[in-house]
């Protein structure tokens, strides 16, 4: 897992202080460090992490000027690509450098999107961008799949987003829907994720469901 987020709730979410980080992303990307030198082992077995940081978070203002700024993260990942089974990157919410970086490294693009009208303006521009990035900078990028989050069946508005987007986008919508769960709020406050947090919760049941159906494990 790579965290690209300055906000770094991925890195937190899994337990890890940054600030007791010497190497994260930021050195790989602004320093040329390996990136297996800022890889971190994760209390959840077989899952690894490539930290944020702070540092991050005026990363852009300084990429700018780096020499191919929009490859540096690929570039960094392809010399340890072949070492993980997955490479998932955690993205900010916007389209800046950090991002480009990301969708340049990436084959595929899984887009989660809540359950509330103004996000489905979001994922209009996202999937132009996507398309953007696949015309100029990376013909093999996809968007593999769209996740439905903090799904409330109990509103009319829940539901009429799900349907107006499953009617768009149709089968690159996921047949499984993560619910707004309490238990998916707490569990980044201990520094765990939802599924050794509770692992039994609503929310830790949609997302190993959410897991097979991505991988065609069933």
């Amino acid at each position: 897992l790579i965290d690209l987020d300055p906000q770094g709730n991925a890195t937190t979410g899994l337990g890890i202080n940054h600030h007791d980080l010497d190497v994260t992303i930021y050195n790989v990307l602004l320093q040329d460090v390996n990136l297996d030198e800022c890889v971190e082992p994760t209390e959840v077995k077989g899952l690894f992490i490539a930290p944020a940081s702070l540092d991050l978070a005026g990363s852009e203002i300084e990429l700018v000027t780096a020499f191919s700024r929009e490859s540096k993260l690929k570039r960094a990942l392809d010399e340890v690509i072949d070492d993980y089974d997955y490479v998932l990157i955690d993205c900010p919410p916007s389209l800046g450098l950090l991002t480009v970086n990301a969708l340049v490294a990436a084959t595929e693009v899984m887009v989660p999107i809540q359950c509330e009208y103004y996000a489905l303006e979001g994922l209009g521009q996202l999937t132009r961008n996507v398309d953007l990035i696949r015309r100029n900078l990376n013909a093999s990028l996809e968007i593999l799949n769209i996740v439905l989050v903090m799904y409330d069946g109990r509103t009319k508005l829940g539901e009429q987003v799900s349907d107006e987007v499953r009617g768009h986008y149709g089968s690159r919508v996921c047949r499984v829907v993560i619910p707004r769960n309490v238990r998916l709020s707490e569990a980044p406050g201990f520094g765990q994720p939802i599924t050794t947090f509770d692992p039994s919760s609503r929310g830790a049941v949609a997302y190993k469901e959410l897991a097979r159906e991505v991988s065609g494990v069933s």
